[in-house]
């Protein structure tokens, strides 16, 4: 059972979908726990590197502070349901999350992807830490377990640039035009932050399907 959870680092509704995730794992009295693999889509693919203002950009989005406070009031509120305090007040720039995926593929190779991506929405939800500056994701990358000489020279090369953008666009291109957007087996999708029992029920799918694909296929959304 493999279980490819499409995401952006930034986006609130994908640590509230991943903390639903979490009780719907415990939830599940199925034969085998599925195979999560955290993957790339960003919201702004073409953000400039450097990010932008934080309140320029809102009101760019939403046409107004008003209109912005209002959309993440409602975010907020039901963030606390799941026990999740975000203090968007924190964050002062809106990132270019490229290069907080590339961080996430490497912390796969590590075991550690999990773990990088909790502290990463922690950073970034919590404490308003800017992820789209290198100092930052190293940090955030040692704190997270990883070597942090590897992940600066990982992080000063090119490796795997292409293949994050790749898969942006892959996703787009198989239909998905949110996050979070879970997909089983590389067949079954289930969009947004959906609650624990849908996605039992999506587990529940993949067990009966009893093929597991290691990569989506193009078809499958």
């Amino acid at each position: 059972m493999q279980l490819d959870v499409y995401l952006d680092t930034i986006c609130p509704w994908c640590l509230i979908g991943k903390r639903r995730l979490e009780q719907a794992l415990e939830l599940w009295q199925g034969q085998q726990l599925p195979r999560i693999r955290w993957r790339a889509y960003q919201l702004n693919p073409e953000m400039p590197p450097e990010g932008m203002d934080r309140k320029s950009y809102l009101r760019m989005k939403f046409g107004s502070d008003q209109g912005a406070q209002r959309v993440y009031r409602s975010i907020a509120e039901t963030a606390a349901e799941e026990g999740l305090n975000f203090n968007f007040d924190a964050i002062q720039r809106t990132p270019n999350t490229l290069e907080s995926h590339r961080l996430l593929r490497f912390a796969e190779r590590h075991g550690l992807q999990d773990q990088l991506l909790e502290r990463l929405f922690q950073g970034y939800f919590l404490e308003g830490a800017n992820l789209g500056n290198s100092a930052v994701l190293i940090r955030l990358a040692r704190e997270s377990g990883l070597p942090g000489r590897e992940v600066e020279a990982y992080l000063a090369s090119d490796e795997e640039r292409y293949a994050i953008r790749q898969e942006d666009t892959q996703a787009r291109m198989n239909g998905i035009v949110g996050v979070p957007c879970f997909l089983g087996n590389g067949r079954y999708a289930l969009p947004g932050a959906q609650p624990p029992e849908a996605l039992v029920r999506l587990f529940e799918l993949m067990q009966q399907d009893g093929h597991t694909a290691t990569e989506p296929a193009d078809s499958s959304v």
